[in-house]
């Protein structure tokens, strides 16, 4: 039809009623002229990417960053065990001479132990000697002198004098004796009266050891309660509630517990674990005639249970401590034990996000907090750098203008 003009498609059909909720309206392609670009907004411009940049790498480097977090709650767990893992150097002081103790206030005894223990003899040079061994570096077989069967001894069963536990325990060796006596508490004081131990060497490999190091390491498991672990020179035992070395063998001999701690914990390690104990060096305080002197090098530790909680689920259940060391000579008579003490107790606080304790949890930013904070240092920087750029080009555009007045007049 003449004069008819085509009708324009209404803005509010379809899609384009999104338009009405633009915030960034666009300019138009022939309003370019309106533009202008200045060597001000050039320079901020750089100086806000180079922000915009260092922002973001520090943003990242936290985001890749594991954070620790420590938490305090009460212990409410009984009944637990818990391992002490040493290993100890001993350079004066023969492994036949000393023997390791465990013993908490619950009344369980570790006299001499014998599993889990290891010796390294050293020499008086420090240098190992032989293999490492468990326990007993004494005898531990000695053949069966021919009263009690000769060469028939595996036939033969000796007696324990009392001191066997079960109906038909041999003892056909003299460390057998000794330890049957030991699991009795008593002590094999004259071995003259043992037919086992006519053939016996202890004596002489006792003195043959004088000048010997050692080197004593492993882990035992204890109660979860106060207690004490100690090396001691001779052999351990019970006597009704005594706890006694038999120290007989030695006599006129001189004890010199100088010592080196390489490693002490209670429970496994984990990253960036510090005891402080490990790399402590002590030498044996000396009289005016520089010997030793007899005493009791004391270690009082207080034992944290601890939590740690790694990124990826794992945890690792141990313990921290803290110590004070003091060292205690032995009265005039000598009845007082010398040696090496570590004395533990238990702090009121257990490991465990459920139970109580000191938890160590490893924590890292989270990807959308990561992103929230790129966001921010973008638009912040981007709206700031706007303002200061919009500040300096109306600055300076007054200020030329009040120039021009300036001329004018």
């Amino acid at each position: 039809m003449y004069g008819a003009r085509p009708v324009p498609p209404q803005s509010g059909s379809g899609w384009s009623v999104l338009r009405h909720f633009d915030a960034f309206p666009k300019q138009r392609e022939e309003a370019k002229e309106f533009f202008q670009s200045t060597m001000a907004g050039g320079v901020i411009t750089l100086v806000a990417a180079a922000l915009m940049t260092l922002l973001f790498v520090s943003e990242l480097g936290i985001f890749m960053h594991t954070d620790t977090v420590t938490e305090l709650l009460v212990d409410t767990s009984r009944g637990e065990k818990m391992d002490i893992h040493f290993d100890i150097t001993l350079p004066h002081m023969p492994c036949s001479w000393v023997s390791v103790d465990a013993m908490d206030v619950s009344g369980e005894l570790q006299l001499d132990v014998d599993h889990t223990v290891f010796r390294r003899r050293l020499s008086p040079e420090g240098l190992a000697i032989g293999e490492d061994s468990e326990h007993h570096v004494g005898p531990t077989g000695q053949p069966l002198p021919a009263a009690l069967g000769g060469s028939n001894a595996t036939a033969a069963c000796g007696s324990c004098y009392g001191a066997e536990f079960e109906a038909g325990k041999c003892c056909n060796t003299c460390e057998e004796v000794r330890e049957a006596y030991r699991r009795r508490g008593w002590a094999v004081r004259d071995t003259a009266t043992v037919i086992q131990c006519a053939e016996d060497h202890y004596l002489e490999e006792i003195k043959a050891s004088r000048g010997e190091g050692c080197r004593i390491y492993g882990a035992l498991s204890i109660n979860k309660v106060a207690g004490n672990l100690h090396l001691a020179p001779g052999k351990s035992y019970q006597a009704g509630h005594m706890h006694v070395h038999d120290t007989s063998p030695f006599v006129g001999e001189v004890f010199d517990f100088s010592h080196t701690i390489d490693n002490l914990a209670f429970g496994q390690e984990y990253p960036g674990m510090h005891n402080p104990l490990d790399g402590v060096d002590v030498h044996a305080v000396r009289d005016s005639h520089d010997r030793p002197v007899l005493g009791q090098h004391q270690y009082f530790l207080k034992v944290v249970p601890t939590e740690y909680h790694a990124t990826r689920g794992a945890v690792i259940e141990t313990n921290q401590f803290s110590v004070t060391e003091h060292f205690k000579p032995s009265g005039g008579m000598g009845q007082e034990l010398t040696g090496i003490f570590f004395f533990y107790d238990l702090s009121p606080i257990k490991a465990g996000p459920r139970e109580g304790g000191v938890t160590f949890i490893e924590r890292r930013s989270s990807f959308l907090a990561f992103l929230t904070s790129t966001c921010a240092i973008v638009g912040g920087v981007f709206t700031i750098s706007g303002i200061v750029d919009a500040t300096v080009y109306h600055g300076q555009k007054m200020l030329r203008k009040k120039l021009e007045m300036g001329k004018q007049f």
